[in-house]
Parts: structure tokens; C-alpha cells; sequence
């Protein structure tokens, strides 16, 4: 695990890899790592879009040279009061999802002759109050380790109302995320007129490809782990680390040892089964019948290995005497859900088709 990746210099913004005196965390400056992202950012994009530059890209590129010229300004460099910040593991990971996730839309928007830029104001419904739903969903489960101190008094209220959004103090929960950016996306069709479900055959596949670069923010991170393994590939984590201060806390590891037992991995199952349904979802989007069916496959499949994986898991513990967890009862609503969307599509009189709605299509054609 590494909570943070390095420090981002923003007193030398143009500082090559190096070491940070204060805290010996590598430290890189804050324009190479925007112009890593933007060539990277306007790379896929021009790839996603079948290899050819537009003028949302030119507009996408300018704002990133504009953002870079903008911090190197000496005159803007030295009054940033603080001369760098870290840079946590699991919320670079979740940047990196949100924008794979999101070139990936315009893509397959493409394909289905969608309108890709509607993918990006899309794609702000669907974070923000996905952040804020899978934010919420910790702080109910956890809310004990969140808003009290280790002697277990209550925290005052400026703590408690920073301790609330410190993503690094714990962070999201998956399936409270998945049903805030479900919120918010019905939300934005809503608002925008648009058909639902044949706008979410388009983005379920990203969901998933965002979803496997976020458990691995949660391997850097430390959360989600698995419980003891005995396969060769099982990982330790160190003392003082969360899985460790929780293992311990319940008997498991001796408080004085140098690491836990081997453990399983879930995070890593959990990444690689975000990148095969990912792949499975997009290829079944190609021969889907009607507006719906890559959504309801995403819903059944998701919900079924999320219920097995959690099997493996040791950050929490059953609910309602039994040994599902909170998270195995949400993905079994979830299961329910794309089993009845299946039926419907199945049952309703709504023609086989898999054309794009008019409502969807660029305002081009």
C-alpha cells in the first residue's frame, strides 16, 4: 500500500522527480504531472474518437496549456502559500478512472451514433454525486471510526465537519457511489429529456473501467482488504496500517508484529473484475437487441461477483446474524434490479431495436 503517491511542488513547478527534504516523499512539479495528464487526456481522446482532432479537442488542449503557462508564472508560483501538496494514491486513481472511464463513453457513443460530447457534462452528474452517495454510505457504516477520537469522545464540530469529507480518513463506498451517480443520472436524463435506458447502455461499460482503477486506489489506500490467504499470492500490510490496526483490534494480529498474515488480495479480484466486465459489457453492447440490455447485464453480472468476492473479505463484518455483509445485501437489490429490467425489456411491446433515440443523436445529422 502507499496512501501517497509523492508531493506535487507548486513553488517549482517544473521540478524533475526528486526528493522532499521534509518528508521524504518523492516530489515531482505540478506541470510536468498536468502535461503527463494532458497528452495522455488528449491522446485518448483523439483515439476515442476514431483518430481524428475536432474542435472540442482543440478547446480541451487550450484549457490544458492555459492551466500549465498559468502555474509557471513565477509571479503566480511564489504567492501560492503552500509549496506542495500530496498526492493520495486512491484519489489519483479515481481521476485516472473518471477520465479513462469518460474517454471510453465518447467512444462507444460514437459507435451507437450518440452525440459523444453529451458524455461530458454527463459524466459531472454522474461524479459528483457519486462522490457524495459513496461518501455518505462510509460515514453510516463507519461513522464510529469517523466522528470520535481513539479515546472515543465525540469530535467538535469544525473536526467533525472536516473529518466528514477526509477522503483519506477512509474513503468511499462503492455501492453507495453506484447509487448516487445513479441518482444523479436519471437526474441529467430527466433534466435533459433523454431515454435512460438506451443512455445507459452506452456508459455501463465505463462504469466498470472506472470502477477497476478505484480498487486500486483502495490497494494504495489499504481499505477492502481480503481476509487470510494461503496462495502464493497473498500480501501483508504493515504495522500501522488500516488493515493491520483493524486485524489487530480484533485478535487476529498480534499488536506487535511487523505485518499481518498473508492476505487475499480483493482488491486486485475486485480491479480485474472491473476491467472483465468492462470488456464483456462493451462487446455485448455491440449486439445488444434493445435500449436496456447492456444495462441489465452490468446490474446482474456486477451484483453476482460482487456477493463472491465479499466472501473473501475481512473489513466487514455480517449483517443481521448472518454472514452477509452490507454490501452483499445492496448487491443482491442489485441483482434484483437488472433481473427485472431483463423482464421487462423481455415482456414489454416495445420493438427489438438498438438505433439510437433522435433525442440522442448529434445535432449535426
Amino acid at each position: 500500500m502507499r496512501q501517497t503517491l509523492f508531493r506535487l511542488s507548486l513553488h517549482d513547478p517544473w521540478a524533475l522527480w526528486t526528493t522532499d527534504a521534509a518528508t521524504g516523499l518523492p516530489l515531482l512539479g505540478v506541470c510536468i504531472l498536468l502535461a503527463i495528464l494532458a497528452v495522455g487526456w488528449t491522446f485518448g481522446q483523439w483515439w476515442f474518437d476514431g483518430r481524428k482532432w475536432s474542435r472540442p479537442l482543440t478547446q480541451s488542449a487550450l484549457g490544458w496549456v492555459a492551466a500549465i503557462g498559468v502555474l509557471s508564472l513565477p509571479a503566480v508560483a511564489t504567492r501560492i502559500p503552500v509549496a506542495s501538496v500530496p498526492v493520495f494514491g486512491y484519489g489519483f486513481m479515481l481521476l485516472l478512472g473518471f477520465l479513462s472511464a469518460l474517454g471510453f463513453a465518447r467512444r462507444q457513443a460514437r459507435l451507437a451514433g450518440i452525440d459523444p460530447e453529451l458524455m461530458h457534462e454527463m459524466g459531472y452528474w454522474l461524479l459528483i454525486p457519486g462522490v457524495i452517495g459513496g461518501r455518505l454510505a462510509y460515514l453510516v457504516q463507519h461513522g464510529d471510526g469517523v466522528f470520535f477520537d481513539h479515546a472515543g469522545q465525540p469530535l467538535s464540530g469544525a473536526a467533525m465537519l472536516f473529518a466528514a469529507v477526509n477522503l483519506s480518513n477512509g474513503g468511499l463506498v462503492l455501492i453507495g457511489a453506484m447509487v448516487g451517480g445513479a441518482v444523479g443520472y436519471f437526474a441529467f436524463c430527466h433534466r435533459r429529456r433523454l431515454p435512460a435506458l438506451a443512455l445507459a447502455d452506452v456508459i455501463v461499460p465505463s462504469i466498470f473501467i472506472g470502477i477497476a482503477f478505484g480498487r486500486l486506489g483502495c490497494l494504495l489506500n489499504g481499505c477492502c482488504f481480503g481476509d487470510a490467504c494461503s496462495l502464493p499470492w497473498g500480501i501483508t500490510f504493515p504495522n500501522g496500517s488500516v488493515p493491520f490496526e483493524v486485524l489487530a483490534e480484533r485478535g487476529f494480529v498480534d499488536p506487535r508484529a511487523a505485518a499481518t498474515m498473508p492476505l487475499h488480495p480483493t482488491q486486485i479480484y475486485m480491479s480485474i473484475d472491473g476491467v472483465l466486465l468492462a470488456i464483456i459489457t462493451a462487446l455485448y453492447f455491440r449486439v445488444r437487441t434493445r435500449p436496456g440490455d447492456v444495462l441489465a447485464l452490468g446490474c446482474i453480472l456486477c451484483a453476482i461477483t460482487r456477493i463472491l468476492v465479499e466472501f473473501l473479505r475481512n473489513d466487514e463484518m455480517g449483517q443481521l446474524g448472518t454472514r452477509f455483509t452490507i454490501s452483499q445485501y445492496y448487491s443482491l437489490g442489485i441483482l434484483a434490479a437488472g433481473i427485472g429490467i431483463a423482464i421487462y425489456l423481455r415482456t414489454s411491446r416495445t420493438p427489438a431495436s438498438a438505433q439510437p433515440d433522435p433525442a440522442l443523436r448529434p445535432a449535426s445529422t
